[in-house]
């Protein structure tokens, strides 16, 4: 007991490091498994770094002897270098991510077995540039995809198709799904089960070598530590004891492999926070946390639920926020911190005024690195850094997220913009010629190619192609539509184009084709013309969209300066700042449409992860918070978040209702309210997949009703409401057909 205190003692007397009772339990409970579920702001970093020197110095354990794994390389070099200030004079301990350990038994498998591989994941530049396959095609995972798919489909991926798909590859092997069930993971992208086949054969087949990508390092070595007894037992012996941070974002294969490699001695330490895990997308497995025991019955379990980070004011109401979900342990998070200033909720008439306020509110700031803006979406980075950038504010992106200039969409606009100065182009017609008003066909577009006279594209068509009589009319307008435009400033070009040529309908026609959000794409024109908006010309337009791409490449450098950082809510997690802004706080947003339709099928676990992601933003702040929210976007109503909502409710609870007060409430409403013939009487009347008119909010589609609930889909979002109520106030009446926009 004697020495145990000499360890704390003495690292207090060296590096001024203290910790409480349970972090010293957790460092001293070196022996079996160990899940140390740790709050945030409980310091567990400085509890993980105690705990590896105990085992050294106290414990006598070789250093060599020590596996540290990290869920990224940069927590693993924070820890590194964390490990070696707390303890200089000790060797250097092993810290790694899970895909450097899985790579490290694989190469040696692979050196064993002599089977050549290549990584076709990393530097795209490089591999273009580098090895081909035999019919030239590049080996990089992206573009074999990108083959794989416009084979399938004869037509080219988009770049949000890619995202999609790649995440969806990835889902797959790390959540360890058989071949027969791929068809069932749900995915954006047309026959993306088929494009999945395709590339695991070209992996195996289609060169010389065995192609690797980042996933396959998990796969294979899970595989190789069942076949090989003789390499897992190598790695079994290597190391005495294990550690796992950040284990809530941990997928089945990563955990498969942990299992495996402690199989002999138990001694596994796994760091973790079920209210902190928003990854299942990537395929994270946190049901495995609080299925713990039931791996290591015989494992102890510790709550770090002091927050060392955060006023009272903020730890007091995310402690409230989270436990709205039920599938968590039972923790409450606590501080012996002063309060100093309670959560600010801001509600703005409309979604263009949230950015002006933030401006104003951090030009007023000092020490601009003690401020960050958090969202959910990257596309809400780019009105920031438009805004920001104007207004002389330095900025950091955490995740600088080029893909919104070079989407399809920004693509599009510019061409429609350039058709302005010059019809005489086939290559430019050839890029938006399905997005045009008078939808030129393939053929048509191949035979306007051949055509090489120097004369406008419309007159060639009109003149040398064979037309539909509709199509005449419609390109003869196109045509001076665009010649209209020339002089045109670029927001009421883009007007234009969404509208009089027909852009916003083909887009609505392509989404439903090929499956990808109309939402989405309408969010980029909207932004589209937030930066249109002070402009003049066109070309002014085009040089701006190419300034803030080098803007927000340059951010990434800006890190150590005085800057505001800009990150997504996922981005966010172990990050801490003095005052946090979250932003775009609307039910579509956070929690998105989909949690939404999910929840109310009783499907709760998107919905419980968006809680966690909400909790994960307000729990970034050590001291102010804001939340804000607006009511309208783009011209449409919006509804607030119904997590601002839970907050508001924290701060300020709702007084119960007397008996007298629901009587007096309840003659009101039969007196003031006028009888609907028309209304729905009976419960029995609703139906799921009916379409309807409520009083007040509008048309919409019942999805789905339980016992005294109807779920029902507006325009502003899913909303569910009481039946009995509905029935009383005569509020909800029949409608034919599908809904009508409001």
């Amino acid at each position: 007991m004697m020495k145990q205190e000499d360890f704390f003692v003495r690292k207090h007397n060296e590096i001024g490091v203290s910790l409480s009772e349970i972090q010293k339990q957790a460092v001293r409970q070196t022996e079996g498994a160990l899940l140390l579920l740790a709050s945030p702001g409980s310091g567990k970093t400085t509890t993980i770094i105690m705990r590896i020197g105990y085992l050294i110095e106290e414990k006598r354990v070789h250093p060599s002897r020590i596996k540290a794994v990290t869920f990224s390389r940069a927590s693993a070099a924070d820890m590194k270098e964390r490990f070696k200030r707390f303890f200089p004079e000790l060797p250097p301990v092993d810290f790694s991510t899970i895909h450097s350990l899985a790579f490290e038994v694989v190469r040696e498998h692979f050196r064993k077995t002599r089977i050549t591989y290549h990584l076709i994941e990393g530097n795209m530049e490089h591999e273009e540039q580098g090895k081909t396959r035999m019919d030239g095609l590049p080996l990089h995972k992206k573009l074999i995809l990108r083959d794989l798919y416009t084979r399938l489909h004869n037509e080219p991926i988009t770049e949000d198709q890619m995202e999609e798909l790649t995440t969806y590859i990835s889902y797959i092997k790390n959540k360890m799904v058989p071949e027969e069930s791929w068809p069932l993971v749900k995915c954006e992208v047309p026959k993306a089960d088929r494009i999945l086949w395709e590339y695991e054969r070209f992996k195996r087949t289609g060169t010389d070598k065995l192609l690797v990508d980042y996933d396959d390092m998990l796969t294979l070595c899970n595989e190789i530590m069942e076949r090989d007894r003789e390499l897992l037992k190598k790695y079994q012996h290597r190391y005495d004891h294990i550690l796992t941070d950040e284990s809530q974002d941990t997928s089945m294969v990563q955990h498969a492999i942990i299992e495996k490699l402690v199989r002999e001695h138990g001694n596994l330490c796994v760091v973790a926070d079920d209210d902190q895990s928003i990854y299942s997308w990537r395929g994270a497995e946190p049901s495995y946390l609080l299925n713990f025991k039931e791996a290591y019955p015989k494992a102890v379990a510790l709550f770090m639920e002091q927050n060392y980070r955060s006023s009272q004011d903020i730890v007091s109401v995310t402690n409230q926020f989270i436990k709205r979900n039920q599938n968590r342990y039972d923790k409450n998070m606590f501080t012996s911190n002063p309060s100093h200033k309670p959560i600010l909720i801001r509600s703005f008439a409309d979604y263009q005024y949230q950015v002006k306020y933030l401006i104003e509110q951090v030009q007023e700031v000092d020490n601009l690195r003690d401020v960050a803006i958090l969202y959910r979406n990257n596309a809400s980075s780019v009105i920031l850094i438009n805004e920001f950038e104007r207004a002389g504010i330095p900025f950091y992106m955490k995740d600088h997220d080029l893909r919104f200039f070079s989407h399809w969409v920004v693509k599009d606009i510019l061409n429609f913009m350039r058709m302005t100065f010059t019809d005489k182009r086939a290559d430019i017609m050839e890029a938006i010629h399905t997005k045009i008003s008078g939808y030129i066909t393939k053929q048509q577009m191949s035979v306007l190619k051949e055509i090489n006279n120097n004369e406008s594209v419309f007159d060639n068509l009109l003149n040398h192609v064979e037309l539909q009589d509709y199509q005449r009319k419609i390109l003869l307008e196109c045509k001076e539509t665009l010649a209209q435009m020339k002089d045109m400033p670029p927001l009421n070009a883009i007007q234009v184009i969404r509208t009089r040529l027909g852009y916003e309908k083909a887009i609505e026609k392509l989404s439903e084709r090929l499956g990808f959000r109309k939402d989405t794409v309408i969010g980029i024109l909207n932004t589209l013309e937030g930066i249109a908006t002070t402009l003049d010309t066109m070309t002014d337009f085009a040089q701006r969209l190419k300034h803030l791409e080098s803007v927000m490449k340059q951010s990434k450098f800006q890190r150590e300066d005085n800057v505001v950082t800009f990150s997504t809510l996922h981005s966010s997690k172990g990050l801490e700042f003095e005052r946090v802004y979250m932003i775009d706080l609307i039910d579509g947003i956070l929690p998105s449409s989909e949690d939404i339709e999910k929840q109310a099928k009783g499907d709760l676990a998107l919905m419980e992860e968006a809680v966690r992601l909400f909790y994960v933003g307000m729990t970034r702040t050590k001291s102010q918070l804001e939340l804000i929210t607006y009511k309208e976007r783009d011209g449409e109503k919006v509804s607030g978040s119904q997590f601002v909502t839970a907050v508001q409710h924290i701060l300020s609870p709702p007084k119960p209702i007397s008996p007298q007060d629901k009587s007096v409430k309840q003659v009101k409403r039969k007196s003031d309210i006028p009888d609907n013939p028309n209304a729905i009487k009976r419960k029995a009347d609703l139906g799921v997949g009916q379409f309807v008119k409520h009083r007040v909010i509008g048309h919409g589609e019942i999805t789905s009703i339980e016992e005294d609930r109807v779920h029902i889909r507006f325009k502003t979002g899913i909303k569910a409401l009481s039946i009995t109520m509905c029935m009383e106030l005569g509020v909800l009446e029949p409608v034919d057909g599908t809904p009508q926009s409001e």
